[in-house]
């Protein structure tokens, strides 16, 4: 199991240098990955000064040097695959191969869509979604590369430099349980990062029976023995840390390969608490 720490991109004040040295901390501290969210308005902290997600990780590329960086997720139907495809290697190339692109539908309610006459309608995003990924594999394979999709087009075009890492950039996909659809998309790439849909939008840990059903399913679709990652929690530390412990020990056992601890927004309002948090280290189960 490994162990990633999640952070919003918020930041009272909006001194975003101060998310950047959490990430310092947290690769001091032991953790294995530093995944940023990307909105345009936080869907929790509307009114909160917020950042591009993409330069605060750039900047994260260059002060640490072991941990993965990463997004949870980017909603792509709301930006262009090309210019993606240019930013993901530029922050896979300054990390040294340590960029993992997460992807995703984004939130229904999102003012980063409705706001801004971004399409919002679910399964046009799916559809934009899966155009977008087919692009940004093509464009980094370093190969001429034309697309004809209903739509994004792409005339014969060669992008280079490739990504370090090979075959390319790994991509996880964000999916909400029990929906189909997720997870034949995430079947096709390198990961899976789950939540199970709620209507009131209340938590619920996934079990380690969900996750055997999942992993099992992944299996089913699967076409090549590449290694996959099942990615768990998005949410805050318990406050039982033994119980804590268990429920990650029992999810690994099932087969989910990362837990990821999200920090809230209103958590940074005390940074000096944030701080110590992130340098007690994750909750390791092993």
């Amino acid at each position: 199991m490994r162990y990633d720490l999640g952070l919003p991109n918020t930041c009272p004040g909006g001194d975003f240098r101060a998310l950047v040295e959490l990430a310092v901390l947290a690769e001091e501290a032991g953790w294995d990955g530093i995944f940023i969210e990307d909105y345009i308005t936080h869907w929790k902290a509307r009114d909160a000064p917020t950042c591009d997600p993409w330069v605060l990780l750039a900047a994260i590329a260059e002060r640490t040097r072991r941990v993965l960086i990463g997004t949870s997720v980017t909603p792509l139907s709301r930006r262009r695959p090309w210019k993606v495809a240019r930013e993901a290697v530029t922050l896979d190339r300054l990390s040294n191969g340590r960029f993992v692109l997460g992807v995703g539908l984004g939130d229904t309610n999102d003012a980063g869509f409705s706001a801004v006459g971004e399409v919002t309608d679910a399964r046009e995003r799916a559809a934009m979604l899966d155009e977008e990924l087919d692009i940004l594999a093509g464009l980094w394979s370093g190969q001429p590369f034309s697309y004809q999709g209903k739509h994004y087009q792409v005339s014969e075009v060669t992008f280079l430099p490739t990504p370090v890492q090979q075959p390319r950039i790994p991509i996880w996909v964000g999916a909400s349980l029990p929906h189909k659809g997720p997870v034949r998309r995430a079947a096709r790439w390198d990961g899976i990062m789950p939540y199970k849909y709620t209507p009131d939008r209340s938590w619920q840990d996934m079990t380690p029976d969900d996750v055997q059903a999942l992993k099992a399913e992944i299996a089913r679709q699967r076409t090549t023995p590449a290694h996959f990652d099942i990615v768990l929690g998005g949410r805050s530390r318990g406050p039982d840390w033994e119980q804590e412990r268990a429920l990650i020990k029992s999810l690994s056992e099932a087969g989910a390969t990362r837990w990821s601890e999200y920090i809230e927004p209103d958590m940074l309002n005390d940074m000096q608490a944030c701080i110590e948090h992130v340098k007690q280290g994750p909750l390791r189960s092993d």
